[in-house]
């Protein structure tokens, strides 16, 4: 940061909207290969979380970047200033006592423990949303596997970039192994006993 740059401490800090909401918010991180459900699980769980009276908020990958990261392609290094900016953003949500759910695939550990050092480790929940590579070329809702294959989508997470499984997350969802609902009821109890924590 340029020694030009000096933030301003405003009168109304995080602990105020805390202590209003009654609540620690937290930044719900989902990461899994395209496909696997993580947009879905982070809709349903939002609804769930508004619906009790939690201010919420998604960011989603395709929806960030048609806007804030129009700019950005899909090599390595663009993918990592996707997920840095993401975090950023997620932080000022978090400081302004919101609950943030982000699905993005997010496939380096690195970057993932690049957001956890921005917005805080204590303020971070890590959910993995384990579908196997075949289950979600299977779906393939918008036809980005074929295109992968046939060579016309470069980079393409599980075919020819690589996806870092996290070892340790918070939330383990193995979507072959559970319904939807059934997922759905693991993360809400598993966010709620943080939150209450």
């Amino acid at each position: 940061m340029s020694e030009y740059v000096i933030p301003h401490k405003h009168e109304i800090t995080h602990g105020d909207r805390v202590r209003r909401n009654g609540y620690r918010p937290y930044l719900i991180w989902f990461t899994g290969l395209s496909g696997s459900g993580k947009s879905t699980l982070a809709s349903a769980l939002e609804s769930k979380l508004f619906q009790d009276k939690f201010h919420t908020y998604i960011l989603d990958g395709d929806n960030i970047r048609a806007g804030l990261n129009t700019d950005l392609d899909f090599t390595e290094s663009s993918r990592k200033e996707n997920i840095r900016r993401i975090s950023e953003v997620s932080s000022l949500f978090l400081d302004a006592g919101i609950m943030v759910l982000t699905a993005f695939i997010s496939p380096f550990e690195e970057d993932r423990e690049q957001a956890k050092e921005i917005v805080g480790k204590d303020r971070f929940i890590e959910v993995f949303v384990d579908t196997p590579l075949e289950i979600c070329e299977q779906r393939d809702v918008k036809g980005l596997y074929r295109k992968a294959r046939e060579g016309k989508i470069p980079n393409f997470t599980g075919i020819d970039s690589p996806f870092e499984e996290p070892v340790f997350p918070d939330i383990h969802i193995k979507t072959t192994a559970q319904s939807i609902e059934q997922s759905l009821a693991a993360l809400y109890s598993a966010v709620l006993k943080k939150i209450d924590s």
